[in-house]
This record gives structure tokens, sequence and C-alpha cells, in this order.
């Protein structure tokens, strides 16, 4: 039987980092599967949560993937509610009423469209 030379190592060649330093630490990052199973719920369910409430994850390559951490936080996060939002949007509403280019920007838009003005909307169609 023939005999092989082991292969050393050259003076050149980069000794591979153990697999934790690379992804931190083991198990922190979680697959679909892994996250169901942390959140004891259906795999559809976690997906489902991703879209609907803001589950913390990527989509890489078509799979899934989790942080840990990111989950503990998203559960120990009290959830926006109705209200909130709703406070939030209706502080939005008014915010720019006194830009001094909304009317503007508005007529622009109107003029691209090929669209008549609505009335009260410009004080140009105002004295008509």
């Amino acid at each position: 039987m023939p005999r092989t030379k082991k292969q050393h190592p050259g003076p050149h060649s980069q000794p591979q980092p153990p697999r934790a330093s690379i992804n931190g630490p083991s198990g922190e990052v979680l697959t679909l599967a892994e996250a169901a199973a942390y959140l004891r719920l259906p795999e559809a369910g976690v997906v489902d949560l991703v879209h609907s409430q803001g589950l913390p994850a990527r989509c890489i390559a078509g799979e899934w993937r989790f942080l840990k951490a990111a989950i503990q936080h998203w559960l120990a996060t009290a959830s926006p509610t109705w209200e909130t939002r709703k406070a939030a949007i209706l502080e939005l509403a008014g915010k720019y009423k006194d830009d001094p280019d909304l009317e503007r920007i508005v007529e622009e838009a109107y003029r691209r469209r090929g669209r008549p003005i609505a009335e009260g909307s410009s004080s140009k169609n105002s004295g008509d």
C-alpha cells in the first residue's frame, strides 16, 4: 500500500477560527424550526408573527433566520396598542399643515396627473 505524506499547513496558511467566533455563540441564530420550537408555535404561526406583529427576522436565500436575543426582546416589549398607533397617526396628520411648500406640491401632483384641483385645496381656485 502506498504511503502518503501528511499535509502540513504552509507558513502562509491561516488557521481556521472556531465556528462560534464566526457566527457568535452557538444557538444565537435560529432557523424557522428552531424559532417555532422556542416560541412553542407552528412554523406558519411564526412567519405570520413576522408579518403581522413585527417579530424580527430575516429571510436569507429563501430561509428564515432569527436572533434569539431579538426574539427575547420582542417578547419582553409591549406591542403598540391601537390607541398608541392612532395617537401617532393623528399627531402626523397635522404635522405639515403650516408647510409653505405643501400647496405648491399638491398643485404639481394634480397637474402631473392631469386632474382638476379639488375645491378648497388651492387659493387659485377659491376665487373662481
